[in-house]
């Protein structure tokens, strides 16, 4: 992590705040405010309260995921990272981490000695947001990565909500079925590679440290913890280990959730904390939840999935772009035939159900990141009483009791067919090639996405 805050910082996209800052909702309203302003990653120096620095918007920009990802030029993000869910279907890619390698880097530590952030105004307390836990099945070995938000109750004690349909959910629930704790890690502030390796899903039995070697392009290097058979990635800055205890709910949240509301108290997993390690020179990783920083990976991954499904059917399948909250799917295509976008927007929404509330379908010329240039085409290209649908009461989320996200809506907004060349862009020539802080001697100007 700490390499790739330099990489940030190399490209002008760091942000460091030198003066005190509580931890409490003040460090969270700057890193919003940097988000909005410019959405450059922000470090802190100094925590109140702690010897910790805290780095927060390390994911929040698109541009910076494809430079983790090594995205060739021309190639889509979605389909670099579906590449390299293809390759991990292979083992493993680990090695052990030299022997000495990591001798006097490595101190204990407790939970309240972590600079962990509280967030939101109505949050039960201060939460680890980018904690990963790793779980190696009991029954095949694999490696499991996947984020859990961990409600701060002591020292001894972390509160974790756990989806009954994750990959940890099944193997929380195989254990304490036989009557036992589940011995966990949580890993805070690890490499991108291994970031985005917990953020995607990949199929069922493949390896999520296989999918972070794949995208790092090297093994991932590999330390001893203190749970049997359990090893854990050495480049990571804080590791809390700990057992998910059997048949033991105990109440968690009020939280600030990744769709911009709260998360109602509900009974939750306890994990029970038997040792806390940090590196010497740790910095901890916070995420402002609801946020571009929580947001561009999963959709990221979501992208990937629908993108998957969509290549292997359609010819002209050029780009998958999610977006805002990942409820939103836009396509962007090179029509063959007529008629071949709405097929497309079918095929979207039963890519994933889940988070493909609405889906649009563009032509080459409309950015798909953009949301400004899609609606543009839709609302100049398209009759709204032709070419939007909705698709009744068709269900969404697993756990929508109140059916809040049901229905579906397709727009096609894609040139009239035959009729492509009157809706051709103006161009002004030469537009690519103007370099403004060149001309007016002012720094580089920064696009948003």
């Amino acid at each position: 992590m700490k390499d790739l805050i330099e990489q940030c910082r190399q490209h002008g996209e760091v942000v460091d705040v030198h003066a005190e800052v509580s931890p409490e909702f003040e460090a969270a309203a700057i890193v919003a405010e940097v988000q909005a302003a410019g959405n450059q990653v922000v470090v802190f120096h100094r925590i109140s309260g702690f010897d910790m620095q805290v780095v927060a918007n390390l994911y929040g920009d698109r541009a910076r995921l494809r430079r983790m990802l090594r995205v060739p030029d021309g190639m889509p993000a979605c389909a670099a990272l579906d590449r390299y869910i293809a390759e991990c279907q292979s083992p493993s890619l680990t090695s052990t981490c030299p022997a000495g390698e990591e001798a006097g880097t490595w101190q204990e530590t407790t939970l309240s000695a972590l600079p962990v952030l509280t967030h939101h105004e109505e949050d039960a307390g201060a939460y680890i947001t980018t904690g990963i836990v790793i779980v190696r099945d009991p029954d095949s070995g694999v490696h499991n990565l996947s984020f859990h938000r961990g409600l701060r109750v002591s020292d001894k004690e972390l509160r974790i909500s756990i989806g009954p349909r994750h990959d940890l959910g099944r193997m929380q629930a195989r254990a304490e079925a036989r009557g036992q704790a589940l011995e966990v890690a949580m890993l805070v502030g690890v490499s991108g590679p291994l970031f985005l390796a917990a953020c995607t899903s990949i199929p069922e039995g493949a390896d999520e440290l296989a999918l972070a070697s794949c995208i790092a392009g090297r093994p991932i290097a590999m330390r001893p913890s203190g749970i049997a058979g359990l090893a854990v990635p050495a480049e990571t800055q804080i590791v809390i280990e700990g057992r998910i205890l059997p048949g033991e709910r105990r109440p968690e949240a009020p939280f600030g959730e990744w769709m911009g509301y709260y998360m109602p108290e509900k009974q939750s997993h306890v994990f029970e904390v038997t040792r806390v390690e940090r590196r010497t020179d740790a910095c901890f990783h916070a995420l402002l939840c609801g946020s571009n920083d929580d947001l561009r990976p999963l959709e990221l991954s979501t992208a990937a999935r629908i993108y998957k499904t969509l290549s292997a059917q359609f010819p002209g399948v050029l780009d998958v772009v999610c977006h805002p909250n990942m409820l939103c799917t836009v396509i962007q295509l090179r029509p063959e035939y007529e008629g071949q976008a709405r097929q497309v927007l079918m095929a979207a929404v039963a890519a994933h159900f889940f988070y493909s509330k609405m889906c649009i379908v563009v032509d080459d010329d409309v950015d798909p990141a953009n949301m400004d240039d899609v609606m543009w085409a839709f609302l100049t290209r398209a009759r709204p009483d032709q070419r939007a649908t909705v698709l009744q009461d068709l269900p969404g989320f697993y756990r929508d009791p109140h059916k809040d996200h049901w229905g579906r809506l397709i727009l096609d907004a894609t040139k009239p067919w035959g009729r492509e060349q009157e809706f051709r862009r103006v161009r002004i020539p030469g537009r690519e090639q103007v370099r403004l802080h060149e001309l007016l001697d002012v720094p580089p100007i920064e696009r948003k996405e």
